[in-house]
């Protein structure tokens, strides 16, 4: 069995079959410089006491346990269930240099939208050939960087982005994203890319015409995608463009499955398992000799970090009556690992570290830190009544969180982590 710990990172491990998965583990130079832990208590519970009692740095200060062997387990969850499909990880979802290095390690390639994201994961010793640059809208000065990095495969949905490539990066390998239908889906993208199915000629004819290298078609259902049939859709329409393509004379060789696939099964409306076994016998059946890649981004990272808050403060609002309400504030807010209530849609679920015997709820409002009354994490929770400094724990916080955090109000923007196995 191969154990995976070396610090090279060389061409992508896939298994066709579950009996040939290998061995895997987090590589040494991750283990090395992030400090990651195999601690004899396996419950994440137990290990945020611990930081919280051995730390005496931490100064009551929000912080994450992230579990990368989390991260791991999913990897062998989708190779059992999609062994034909290339995972190429979203980097924008979790740009977390130990998250980054792990999945290379164990074979994923990356999907990267900016000139940045492709910095970072060159520089985590990624090859270039392992990148899909996936942002059908590209400015010039990133194109070219892609070129001049060995960045070869792109996204474009549109004549105007064909034209510009031309100009700077003919030789480029492209992958015509098309529309879908996302409204099953939380967060949907067709409003801003996707080239719909009355506009396909008109693209192909002008890629022929400018003799450019069009290889294959891509799609994207939405994040937070509640139905099956958005991906089957999206795989039929997908082959219409495929025969569609050959009139043009060219020989479509890859298909590229988008992201949306859910990075928790237990809050999901739709799980991962169900999506691949409805769609794995239509890929087989469509697209028999195609190479087929995906974007997952949340699917990898959503469950591997839990976040601990500290209550620094709290109040007690009249309701008049007997009950008791109240208003609690934390060192998180929306303006740092909660940007996820607005950008992503998440409802987060607060949990108490230690409850004890107390088994009276009282209505409750959860704020931020900063001075901004949108800062609110949520209101009407039912919690016991807390006392200021006691800690609050988030599970399932490892997927646009900490990426679009800012440091408003001079809070900090990037929290201290943990890492375990």
């Amino acid at each position: 069995m191969l154990s995976v710990d070396n610090n090279t990172f060389s061409s992508p491990l896939l298994v066709e079959r579950v009996d040939t998965l290998p061995t895997l583990s987090v590589p040494r130079d991750v283990i090395t410089k992030f400090n990651v832990e195999t601690p004899e208590e396996s419950e994440v519970t137990d290990i945020i006491r611990r930081k919280i009692r051995d730390e005496i740095d931490l100064e009551n200060e929000a912080f994450y346990v992230v579990n990368l062997q989390t991260v791991i387990q999913k990897y062998e969850q989708w190779v059992r269930l999609l062994p034909r499909v290339k995972p190429f990880y979203a980097v924008k979802c979790n740009p977390n240099t130990a998250i980054v290095k792990t999945l290379a390690s164990l074979g994923v390639n990356f999907d990267c939208a900016s000139k940045a994201e492709i910095q970072q994961i060159l520089g985590s010793g990624v090859a270039a050939h392992r990148i899909i640059y996936a942002n059908p809208t590209k400015m010039v000065s990133h194109i070219k960087y892609a070129k001049d990095t060995g960045v070869e495969m792109m996204t474009f949905d549109n004549t105007h982005e064909l034209r510009k490539i031309a100009e700077c990066y003919p030789e480029s390998k492209l992958l015509l994203r098309i529309i879908t239908d996302d409204s099953n889906s939380v967060c949907r993208f067709s409003t801003k890319f996707g080239a719909p199915c009355d506009q396909w000629h008109e693209i192909l004819s002008v890629a022929q015409e400018l003799k450019l290298n069009l290889v294959g078609v891509s799609f994207h259902v939405g994040s937070g995608c509640m139905s099956v049939q958005s991906f089957v859709a999206a795989i039929r329409s997908a082959r219409n463009l495929f025969d569609m393509a050959e009139k043009y004379g060219f020989n479509l060789t890859k298909l590229d499955l988008g992201g949306g696939w859910p990075g928790n099964d237990e809050d999901a409306p739709i799980t991962f398992t169900a999506i691949a076994n409805a769609i794995r016998p239509l890929l087989d059946e469509a697209f028999p000799d195609t190479e087929l890649i995906a974007e997952p981004g949340r699917y990898f990272v959503a469950a591997s970090h839990t976040l601990a808050v500290n209550v620094f403060a709290k109040r007690s609002t009249d309701t008049g009556t007997d009950e008791k309400n109240f208003l609690y504030y934390v060192n998180d807010g929306v303006y740092q690992s909660f940007n996820c209530i607005f950008f992503d849609h998440l409802h987060p679920t607060p949990l108490v570290l230690d409850q004890e015997e107390r088994t009276q709820l009282h209505r409750c409002t959860i704020f931020g830190p900063t001075c901004d009354s949108m800062d609110c994490i949520g209101k009407d929770i039912m919690l016991p009544e807390l006392k200021v400094g006691e800690w609050l724990y988030f599970n399932n916080m490892g997927a646009y969180t900490m990426a679009a955090a800012s440091p408003f109000n001079g809070f900090k923007s990037h929290q201290t982590t943990y890492y375990i196995m």
